[in-house]
């Protein structure tokens, strides 16, 4: 393939790849420049909801996926003094989905799978270790300088999609600004070996405490047993070296199921955690996806699953804008459905649902819980829930738009 595509996708994390993916199925020449040497190793995101399956599903990953992959049909909001607050059940809305469940797989094991799909396209090429450190744009093309082992080189291409993270360098390159605020605490996530099913958790719970709430999710890790990652809010003043020490894992862990024996930790790690959103998806024949364009915390597993929303609404636009079949004014209504259903939805959902969690005063935490028994109490509510907390809901809404 030649050194210059239709598009540049930069970010070879699943937005980017995925967004190359579809490109290349609709003929459409593309290359994906990665900053990193290879596929990297992301051990945060892992939860993929039912419209996300549904999307993927043509192109052969969903099946590929499901063949490692843990099932999740229920899942938990908990209390930490009075346990199981609601259990939801997603199979309420089969009649809605034919994944009506969420799907437990980390995201550097769903990567090589949209790669090797990628792959197959002649017209497609993916090249590591090729940093974009610049843009210009003119009225009809894009330039990307990239820092390479080689040196520097330079593209050009028709669009670029900058699907290269939070800290994304199309974003800055395009001084498009970037709204929200940061969480005081930070995340600790600690993986462990330890089997919490036979103490009733489902493989995805979410725990209410006004001092340290938790989260857990099983993911298959290497295969069974699996492993399960459990979160938790770390103070702002506390040192990263004394979070991440063996005591103060081994602390936190034993207070969120205290043991006799201590835990064996896989992995763990610390981040912070923002609520961002782009000003704009797109500048002139630069558009934004998924981390570039939002971020939010984890709660809900909104993020990367809305990320691939955008990818799929991207290029099924983008794709006829490059065959001559719609005129590019048609990225316009990309940009007002993700960033409306980000704003809406994704960004007002997941602050609630750590709200939630983390909710200091007693009658704050006594309506959170009225309200989830209120919203369980009957089959319209219980639906009404799980269309939002599957993100069925952010998609029709999207789909409205015009």
């Amino acid at each position: 393939m030649a050194k210059n595509a239709q598009v540049i996708v930069a970010g070879a994390g699943p937005v980017g790849l995925l967004t190359a993916l579809a490109l290349a199925k609709q003929d459409v020449s593309v290359l994906v420049l990665e900053a990193e040497p290879a596929l990297t190793l992301d051990l945060r995101a892992g939860t993929y909801h039912p419209p996300s399956l549904e999307l993927m599903a043509p192109y052969g990953i969903t099946d590929e996926m499901h063949k490692t992959a843990i099932k999740v049909p229920r899942w938990q909001i908990r209390d930490r003094r009075e346990g199981v607050i609601v259990e939801w059940d997603v199979t309420e809305i089969g009649d809605l989905t034919p994944y009506p469940y969420r799907l437990h797989l980390e995201q550097h094991r769903l990567t090589p799978i949209i790669l090797s799909k990628l792959m197959e396209y002649p017209n497609a090429r993916v090249c590591f270790s090729h940093k974009v450190t610049d843009i210009s744009q003119t009225a009809d093309r894009v330039t990307v300088t990239a820092a390479t082992p080689g040196g520097a080189e330079i593209f050009e291409a028709d669009w670029l999609v900058g699907a290269d993270g939070g800290r994304s360098t199309v974003r800055k390159c395009t001084d498009v600004g970037f709204d929200g605020f940061t969480w005081d605490e930070r995340f600790l996530v600690a993986s462990t070996t330890y089997d919490y099913a036979p103490h009733g958790y489902a493989l995805n719970a979410y725990l209410a405490d006004p001092e340290e709430w938790a989260a857990l999710f099983k993911m298959p890790d290497d295969g069974p047993p699996g492993i399960w990652r459990v979160i938790f809010p770390v103070p702002p003043e506390e040192e990263d070296a004394v979070t991440l020490s063996e005591e103060m894992v081994e602390r936190r862990m034993q207070s969120f199921l205290p043991r006799k024996e201590r835990y064996q930790i896989k992995y763990k790690s610390l981040y912070k955690v923002h609520q961002r959103v782009a000003k704009d998806f797109r500048a002139g024949r630069v558009l934004l996806a998924g981390d570039a364009a939002h971020l939010n915390n984890p709660m809900g597993a909104f993020g990367l699953n809305g990320g691939i929303h955008d990818s799929f609404n991207l290029t099924e636009k983008l794709g006829k804008v490059c065959r001559g079949d719609a005129d590019e004014s048609l990225l316009d209504l990309y940009v007002r459905q993700r960033r409306t259903v980000n704003l809406e939805y994704v960004q007002e959902h997941s602050i609630k649902n750590l709200r939630r969690l983390n909710e200091k005063s007693e009658e704050g935490r006594k309506r959170n819980f009225d309200e989830l028994r209120r919203q369980a109490g009957s089959r319209e509510s219980r639906r009404e829930f799980l269309l939002v907390s599957s993100m069925i809901a952010s998609v029709r809404r999207a789909n409205a738009i015009t």
